[in-house]
């Protein structure tokens, strides 16, 4: 199993998970260390044929794995819904298959962490331990992209000492969407704030989410606003134990 690790994001958590060896998820993982960003940021920015050599060696790198893991809805959704739109263009634009050949192995085999977990590992309590308030947001590309649906929610509810609370307008974007939040700055602001004042009301420690890039839009926009909550990656609480605790 291959581990994919988001730019700017080392993911401990979700490593710390899979690699250990007690009670939690015990797994022969490794973290590649050749790999770099999966093109997504150029590709939704337009820069497409710019993200087709990062494509190239992102499958270079996992395509010897059974399975590509990432902590990271959104890199998860350019990897499934996006390689085989690059590949169909490349080939509109009578550059060949090449491309399109390069990149298919490694789209069927990419998870994000809590299908990964949920569908392929039938696991739902992986022996976590995080005696805290918690309220869920449902990331875009996992939500909309992915359709991870209840999966993180399972997770959460069998972790010993977790209370989880409803999100009011759980399903709203947070504001983030890339660069987006830099193009549309004062649009991604109103959206951050009015996701962190939600995430208020429901009197949770924590928001936890699924994807890093919308944690740190979020976690932000709670530092602005002077919060009280903090947030935190859902791998890190699933890797937090009784023996070995996320404060």
């Amino acid at each position: 199993m291959g581990h994919q690790v988001p730019a700017g994001d080392l993911a401990g958590g979700e490593a710390g998970l899979l690699l250990d060896e007690g009670d939690q998820v015990a797994l022969a993982g490794v973290v590649p260390m050749a790999q770099t960003c999966c093109g997504q940021a150029h590709y939704n920015t337009g820069y497409r044929h710019e993200a087709e050599p990062m494509a190239r060696h992102f499958s270079d790198v996992f395509a010897e794995y059974e399975a590509i893991v990432t902590p990271s809805g959104s890199c998860g959704a350019m990897v499934r819904e996006l390689y085989p739109r690059m590949g169909e263009r490349a080939r509109a634009e009578g550059r060949g298959d090449t491309l399109a050949a390069t990149l298919a192995p490694v789209v069927p085999k990419t998870y994000e962490l809590t299908e990964f977990l949920v569908d392929v590992l039938g696991v739902t309590d992986v022996g976590a331990y995080y005696p805290h308030t918690v309220t869920y947001h449902p990331t875009c590309h996992g939500l909309r992209g992915l359709g991870l649906g209840e999966r993180p929610r399972r997770l959460l509810q069998a972790v010993k000492g977790l209370e989880l609370r409803e999100l009011p307008g759980a399903e709203e974007c947070c504001g983030f969407g890339g660069t987006f939040a830099v193009k549309n700055a004062d649009v991604s602001a109103a959206m951050g704030a009015d996701k962190v004042r939600n995430a208020e009301s429901t009197g949770a420690e924590v928001l936890c989410a699924a994807d890093n890039s919308c944690l740190m839009h979020v976690g932000g926009t709670m530092a602005r606003l002077r919060t009280d909550m903090r947030p935190v990656h859902i791998a890190e609480i699933l890797a937090s134990t009784e023996e070995e605790p996320l404060a």
